[in-house]
Order: C-alpha cells, then structure tokens, then sequence
C-alpha cells in the first residue's frame, strides 16, 4: 500500500509539473483570472482571491482530519476488531454546525459589499452606452450629442425600452451613433469576430443592456464584470476602463443554437480618439438609434416607479 501511495504521488507531481511548463508564474497570483483593466475590476479579484484562500483552509482542515483518522485510527494499529462506539458528542456536532455558518456568513458579507459597491450608479457616468442583445450578435447605441447627428434620446422612439430613469440622466440634445455586428465582421488589429466597441480610457461608463428576443449575457473578459442582458428587464452597470488595448467580449448565457458566434470587442483609446471615432460613425451614417429591445414589462415597470 505504501508503495502504491509513493507512486501515486511521484505520478501526480509529474503530472502537475508537466502540465505547467508554460505557465507564467507571474500570472499565478490571479488564480486563473485575466489582467483587471478596469478601476473596479481588482475588487472583484480580491473576492475571488479571498474566496480561494478560504476553499484552500477549509480544504487542509478536512484533509488533515482525513489522513489522521486514517492514520491513527487504523486497524493495524490499535488490534483493535471493534473501536469504542461513541453516540453523541456534543462539542464537536456544535463545532461542524457552527463553523459552516461562520465561513457562509463572512463569505455572504464579503460578497454582499462588493457586489453594492460594483452595481452602483450614483455616479454619473461620463459615456452612456445601450447594449443591444438580439440572436445572433449586438447593437452598441452610444447616446451621446455627436456633430452632425440630430436628435434626443430622452424622447427617441428607439429608446423606449429604456426606464424613464435612465432617460432621465441622458445628455441633452443626444442624437447619439450606433454600431452592429454582422456574422462576417472582424476586428481588423486582432481578427477576433464581432463588432468593436469603442471606449475611451480613464471615462466612467455606464451600459444599459436590453435584449431584442431572449436572455443573453453581456461579458468583457478583463472588465471581470458581466450582467444577464434579459427582454422586458433592463440592467445597468458601470466601469472605469483605465488600459488601453483591444479585449474580447462574449455571450456568457447559453441563448440558441448560434450562441457561439455572438462574440464582439471592446477597443479602449485615449479620449481624443474616442471623440473622433464618434464623429467618423457619424460621416458614415451610422446616427441615431437602432431599437433597444423589448418593452419593459407590467412588473418591471412597477418596480421601476416604486424605486423612484
């Protein structure tokens, strides 16, 4: 059996050196996370990071007490055919029900106050940006007063699906752009499928996602943030993207049968490129709204005015 145990080791120490090789140990500390490249992203890897950390305890405490049942409790060395019966233990049934309760509690608190923190909106934003799922890709409706782009978002037919609170908080006079995918489109410095989203860095955004058909789920990989994008309910968040660089976005919900190819691509510039790709969506015709997506339901709509 020992012999057994020490190859079983050896075989999976192999296995785990091998299969590290080209691993960057720089990257270790984020436990299989991308780079954050947002100012609210690090806090989401500290929750991951803390919640690894308290798997990781909880983990060594149970395998010790494993191995030391195992070890000292075996047959081999107490002769024993039968070990004494124990009942009840009280100390210890209130140790296994407490404790869990503890490791839950701190883990729910944790997570309680950074997910407050991340779905906060009382910020304003400085770009607005509606997201726009439909099967089999996206619309970005950036509401925005762009020249040579006439119109308000606050009153914009499109728009409708948008809460009047959120309406409420668009700049005046937005005639805003748009921007949507198509099957074949490609970003042209990275050949990653989907349409590009541009953003410029250091610039709080909000999104405000809305759906067309089904629940889809709107996810940029380093922004470590995604929310469900869902028809007849309207989510919202926002981010401070604070690196420049091209990122890949996904459908993170599975939504059909060509859930696979709704991928696209956030593009993060400076400001002064920002503004000027807004203006070049403009000379291309690209102005005004595409439909936001499906009306916002009965209760949804209630909730909506009792949050007000």
């Amino acid at each position: 059996m020992r012999r057994k145990l020490l190859q079983a080791l050896t075989a999976g120490l192999v296995l785990a050196t091998a299969t590290g090789c080209s691993y960057n140990w720089e990257d270790f500390p984020r436990l299989g996370m991308p780079t954050p490249t947002t100012e609210e992203a690090p806090r989401i890897l500290s929750l991951w990071q803390g919640s690894w950390a308290a798997a990781l305890a909880v983990g060594v405490l149970v395998w010790g007490l494993i191995l030391w049942s195992a070890m000292f409790h075996r047959r081999s060395r107490t002769k024993v055919e039968v070990p004494p019966q124990t009942r009840y233990n009280m100390p210890i049934e209130a140790l296994y029900t407490v404790v869990p309760l503890i490791i839950v509690s701190v883990l729910f608190y944790f997570t309680a106050r950074d997910e407050s923190e991340l779905l906060s909106t009382s910020k304003k934003p400085d770009v607005t940006v509606n997201v726009v799922g439909f099967q089999w890709s996206w619309c970005f409706n950036t509401i925005a007063d762009v020249p040579g782009s006439t119109g308000d978002a606050k009153t914009d037919k499109n728009l409708d699906a948008i809460p009047q609170k959120w309406k409420d908080q668009f700049p005046a006079n937005a005639g805003g752009v748009y921007n949507c995918g198509t099957p074949g489109e490609k970003n042209p410095q990275t050949g990653n499928p989907g349409p590009t989203l541009w953003l410029p860095k250091g610039k709080t955004v909000r999104f405000i996602l809305t759906s067309r058909d089904v629940i889809h789920s709107f996810w940029v990989v380093p922004f470590l943030m995604k929310q469900d994008v869902i028809p007849g309910h309207t989510n919202v968040f926002q981010v401070t993207p604070n690196r420049e660089g091209t990122f890949l976005g996904k459908c993170a919900e599975l939504c059909g049968v060509d859930h696979s190819r709704m991928l696209f691509n956030v593009k993060v510039v400076s400001p002064e490129r920002y503004e000027e790709h807004l203006k070049k969506l403009a000379e291309n015709g690209q102005t005004g709204y595409v439909p936001s997506g499906i009306e916002q339901t009965s209760n949804e709509k209630n909730r909506e005015t009792t949050q007000l």
